[in-house]
C-alpha cells in the first residue's frame, strides 16, 4: 500500500515538475526531487529511467551530488518567487495578515535558495 502511495505521489510531483519547465509559478527541481525521493523508495526501475533522463536526469543529479543550484536558476527562481507573491498580494489578497505572510514565506524562500552554493553549470 506505501508504494502504490508514494508511485502516486511521484507520479503527480513529475507531472507538476514537468509542468514547472513551462510554467513560472511551479518550481521544477523540488517536484523533481520528491519524485526522485519516492521512486527511489517504491519503483527502483522508475527512479533509475529518470536520473537516465536527457532532459530530467540533469536537474536531480546535480543537486544531488553537489547540493548546488546555478546561479541563472536562482535568479531565475528569486525573480519569479517574487513576481507572483507581489501580484497575488497586490491584485488578490485583501487581508493584510495573509499579505504579511505571503511576503514572509517569500522571504524565506529567497534565504533557503541562497543558502545553497552556485553551481558551475
Amino acid at each position: 500500500m506505501l508504494k502504490a502511495l508514494l508511485r502516486i505521489t511521484g507520479t503527480i510531483s513529475l507531472t507538476l515538475g514537468i509542468l514547472g519547465i513551462f510554467l513560472p509559478i511551479l518550481p521544477t527541481t523540488p517536484f523533481l526531487l520528491l519524485t526522485a525521493y519516492c521512486y527511489f523508495r517504491s519503483a527502483p526501475n522508475w527512479h533509475k529511467r529518470l536520473l537516465e533522463s536527457k532532459h530530467l536526469g540533469p536537474y536531480i543529479k546535480n543537486f544531488q551530488e553537489n547540493k548546488c543550484i546555478p546561479l541563472r536558476v536562482k535568479v531565475y527562481s528569486i525573480f519569479t518567487l517574487w513576481l507572483t507573491i507581489c501580484i497575488s498580494a497586490i491584485f488578490f489578497v485583501s487581508i493584510l495578515w495573509v499579505k504579511a505572510l505571503l511576503f514572509a514565506i517569500a522571504i524565506g524562500v529567497t534565504i533557503h535558495i541562497l543558502s545553497y552554493p552556485n553551481s558551475k553549470k
